[in-house]
């Protein structure tokens, strides 16, 4: 059992090798700022996802498709960052492919480009539904062409003979398994985090999915029916699925979103947090459809009442959709993700008043800490409100008043199903017809704090102070990481511990080494079996990580520093040192809530120290 506890602890230390600076560091100019990972905790052992719907799945067609639409120049790697090593592993298995095929891919894809202002996100969506309308390989069938598919695969269609005959003539059935076992690996990745994601979500809700669907169907009689008479009817059950696809070819933060019947699809690119993505949304979309389809009569009911807010919004121009059922969906969906990011938020700031109220030395201090959590909170509310003002204009008509009803639900404890009913029986259409004007206030702040945080952030990033030659050595030593972070992957312990200790010739002092040196043999102890390696290889951890802060700058590498700290607490409570732990824990705390940093897991991790009262 404590080898299974040890192994939900450190999966997911793997993740990131490059860790995140606030300032730039000489030779880190060239970093990417890289996507925090949160540490599961122990609730989440015995967590079985497909008992929530949650499949993990890996799809040959999109990693055909999407190395066909790579050969055919599709490039979403910012300018000025390295691909990563599996994009770069594609690309040299391309490097022979017939140059009249690559022609032919090519010229179809820039013939069928998106106009300005389209991003690689949106060029590679229609390629994406063109990949899952396909049959299974070797045959890759396309889909009759037909008024019912959508406008935007039916504008790609003619691209799927093309990938048939990339998949025959690129090597890459011969591929394949490899490149399935580097999509699994990153499945691996996202399911400790994912279920902490969809038991959080769950629990705000109080609810479980609806795992099966029932349709009501004809029941064809055995001989030939009289003239006239009734027919009968019975029920069919279908499960519902809700399906985690990697993309490791995909547009990096860009997630598509699909819903085919009762299965619903989540395409995720490389380094995708669920807890603050639309992989989060979509799920909370998969809880919320049910209830509106069980909830049809309700909202049918009210069907003219609902109709007047969209009129009220065609009337300023908006274009939405006059589906009653899909507003009503949209707007709880909406309002739903909006809440539990507050709440989420403000827990988060709550806790560390609290904490820095109980270290303060004076009134005065305790005043002015109170004083900052007001502040801080109107900014989080502010910024929700802001969330809600823009679902509402894209035809979420009904999300304020779902937010202001789900306030309800969170102090009651009681599943948001029960309450639906008289929630939908209870909006006053006026008042929702008003809701962007009485919060444009809120919504105002919200936007000129998006803005400086935005101009904060490109400030940062246009400070120029390195030599070519600093800059050089920073951008080989992240190329160099990024490429043991995939070696990290594939388990390969050994090879990616000799690659770091060789690294460390040429950045003897360099805290990122030691910190990915750490994250090894804090993995390679969760595949021990002997307990005496695996301590000797946690004692190991230990020693890299406080290596990796006496080697860092307090003033740059304040990211890197928090999560050395939130990593030795994890591991100093898991071998039950409570005090260490609980030491490990303040120092991350007291670092803040820096950008990339390990703040709030620091905060959870110190509540489990406490007993249970």
């Amino acid at each position: 059992m404590k080898q299974i506890i040890l192994l939900i602890i450190l999966l997911t230390f793997a993740c990131t090798v490059a860790v995140s600076q606030t300032q730039p560091r000489a030779e880190s100019a060239a970093q990417p700022r890289p996507t925090p990972t949160r540490v599961p905790e122990r609730q989440a052992i015995g967590f079985d996802l497909s008992e929530y719907g949650v499949t993990f799945q890996t799809e040959p067609r999109l990693i055909i498709m999407m190395a066909a639409l790579e050969a055919a120049g599709f490039d979403p790697v910012p300018a000025g960052s390295s691909p990563s090593m599996f994009r770069a592993q594609v690309r040299r298995d391309l490097a022979t492919l017939d140059p009249d095929l690559r022609n032919r891919l090519r010229g179809f894809y820039e013939r069928n480009k998106l106009p300005a202002p389209a991003t690689p996100a949106d060029q590679a969506a229609r390629y994406v539904s063109l990949a899952f309308a396909l049959g299974p390989p070797p045959t890759l069938e396309a889909p009759a062409r037909s008024e019912e598919l959508p406008s935007s695969l039916l504008g790609v269609l003619d691209f799927a003979p093309l990938v048939k005959e990339f998949y025959r003539r690129a090597n890459i059935e011969e591929n394949l398994p490899s490149y399935t076992r580097a999509y699994q690996a990153e499945g691996d990745r996202l399911r400790a985090p994912t279920a902490e994601m969809v038991r959080d979500v769950l629990s705000y809700l109080h609810t479980r999915p609806v795992a099966v669907s029932l349709e009501r169907v004809v029941v064809k009689p055995a001989t030939t029916p009289k003239k006239n008479a009734p027919k009968t009817y019975t029920t069919r059950e279908h499960q519902r699925r809700f399906y985690i696809v990697t993309d490791l070819l995909g547009t990096p933060g860009a997630i598509n979103f699909r819903v085919i019947g009762d299965e619903y699809y989540v395409v995720v690119p490389e380094g995708t947090d669920p807890a603050s993505s639309e992989l989060r949304r979509g799920y909370v979309q998969y809880i919320i459809d049910p209830l509106v389809l069980r909830f049809n009569r309700e909202i049918a009911a009210r069907r003219d009442q609902i109709k007047l807010i969209i009129a009220e919004r065609e009337k300023s121009g908006a274009q939405i959709s006059p589906d009653v059922f899909l507003a009503v969906s949209r707007s709880l969906v909406a309002a739903a993700d909006a809440r539990y990011e507050e709440k989420r938020k403000l827990e988060s700031l709550n806790q560390d008043a609290r904490a820095r109220i109980a270290g303060a030395k004076d009134d005065a201090s305790r005043q002015a800490i109170a004083r900052q959590l007001a502040a801080d909170t109107t900014v989080v509310e502010d910024e929700t409100i802001a969330r809600l003002a823009d679902d509402y204009e894209r035809g979420a008509i009904l999300a304020f008043f779902f937010a202001d009803q789900l306030k309800g639900v969170e102090r009651s404890g009681f599943d948001v199903a029960g309450f639906f009913a008289d929630m939908i029986a209870s909006f006053d259409p006026v008042r929702e017809s008003h809701r962007l004007e009485d919060n444009a206030g809120a919504r105002q702040r919200a936007l000129a704090a998006r803005q400086a945080r935005l101009s904060a952030r490109q400030a940062e990033i246009d400070t120029p102070v390195y030599s070519e030659a600093d800059t050089a050595k920073a951008a080989f030593l992240v190329k160099k990481l990024g490429e043991i972070e995939q070696t990290l992957r594939l388990k390969d312990y050994n090879n990616a511990e000799a690659r770091l200790k060789d690294l460390l010739k040429d950045y003897s002092r360099e805290p990122r080494i030691f910190f990915a040196l750490a994250q090894t043999a804090s993995l390679a102890a969760a595949d021990a079996i002997d307990e005496d390696v695996q301590g000797e290889r946690l004692k190991r951890a230990l020693g890299n990580y406080r290596l990796a802060v006496e080697a860092s700058s307090p003033e740059t590498d304040r990211a890197l520093i928090s999560r050395a700290h939130e990593a030795m607490g994890r591991i100093q409570a898991f071998l039950e040192n409570t005090a260490e732990a609980s030491k490990e824990f303040d120092e991350a705390i007291r670092i803040g809530d820096v950008p990339g940093g390990a703040y709030r897991d620091a905060l959870d991790g110190k509540k489990k120290l406490a007993p249970p009262k």
